[in-house]
């Protein structure tokens, strides 16, 4: 039988209903660069998500472009952004904000998300003016590289800390949609769009072929945004690719149904690893699960499964990550399962 993959939640295309909704209007003239039909309808269905937060919506086909373009356009020559060392654009993004002119300064933070106190602590540690980069944007993702999310008490307490200090807070949205339907989770787009400065939806990991759309909340960072769009090499003709999709995961529940489908099934590898009396890594909160396993053991998961090995941990133990989607067969998680 051929290897089935958890290495992502991107291995497949796109969702069956966002296939048919780029078959069904393939022939229908649009004008160009994101002015058409379908992208001012899929803005006008985030931006109902979003409660009374008045924002300035952009698609980009990818997420390191949606990084590279927020970080790039916000700061000044001489600004830094505070992330977690294993946030993806420290440690996935193959130094791309760093070609941009601006550093990060990381925090160690096994889980991945900040508090105030390591904002805190980042900013009196680098306050020899002029002499070392000034900390001005805070970054992090929900969920984060290990698949944990953030609390509203937690994104409250970063968001003002930020505002205190006159901080732009930036939230990577790859994995929103696992995040916004953890059954851990008690935040909101609403919620996300009045706290942070500039966030993004992450479609890629959701369901579409392609696409983020970039959600500014604050007027004066959407001004000659579309410039940097265009600058970096963002800006599709075809715009309406990216907008199609995007008014079909909001027109109903579909963003929100593939990330419960995505979680439930990762809650399902998960209680079946511990049971079968192994340990995590990290807390199984979203769709990826990172269990502890015997080398022994991978070598014989890896004859039928594909995965990451993220880290070695000791001499003979391994952590995994095992990757669900909206497209995870049902079958495979048993047939995982069933080899475990």
């Amino acid at each position: 039988m051929e290897k089935f993959s958890f290495l992502d939640d991107y291995s497949e295309g796109c969702h069956p209903r966002i296939l048919a909704a780029l078959a069904a209007t393939n022939l229908s003239q649009q004008t160009a660069y994101g002015e058409d039909e379908y992208s001012n309808q899929a803005r006008a269905l985030i931006q109902a998500q979003l409660g009374d937060q008045p924002a300035d919506i952009f698609f980009v086909s990818g997420g390191t472009l949606a990084n590279l373009i927020i970080i790039a356009s916000l700061l000044r020559p001489h600004e830094a952004v505070i992330s977690a060392a294993t946030g993806h654009i420290a440690s996935r993004e193959t130094g791309a904000i760093e070609a941009t002119g601006h550093k990060i300064i990381t925090v160690d933070k096994p889980d991945g998300k900040l508090t105030p106190d390591d904002i805190l602590k980042t900013l009196a540690e680098n306050a020899h003016v002029p002499h070392m980069a000034k900390p001005r944007l805070v970054y992090i993702s929900d969920a984060t590289e290990t698949g944990r999310i953030y609390s509203k008490a937690e994104l409250e307490a970063l968001s003002a800390i930020c505002r205190e200090h006159d901080l732009i807070f930036f939230l990577d949205g790859a994995r929103l949609g696992a995040a916004l339907t953890s059954n851990a989770n008690d935040v909101t787009l609403a919620d996300i769009a009045r706290l942070t400065d500039v966030f993004w939806i992450g479609g890629t990991k959701a369901g579409a072929l392609i696409g983020e759309a970039i959600v500014i909340n604050r007027p004066e960072f959407a001004q000659d945004f579309k410039f940097h769009i265009k600058q970096r090499g963002a800006l599709l003709a075809k715009g309406r690719l990216l907008g199609i999709q995007f008014q079909a995961l909001f027109e109903d529940d579909l963003f929100f149904a593939s990330g419960r489908r995505a979680n439930t099934l990762a809650a399902k590898l998960s209680n079946a690893i511990v049971v079968a009396g192994h340990s995590l890594a990290s807390e199984t909160e979203t769709n990826q699960v990172f269990p502890i396993f015997p080398n022994a053991l991978v070598e014989k998961l890896d004859a039928d499964f594909r995965f990451y090995i993220w880290e070695p941990h000791g001499t003979d133990h391994s952590v995994l990550r095992l990757c669900t989607s909206w497209a995870t067969p049902d079958a495979e998680v048993d047939r995982f399962i069933a080899a475990l």
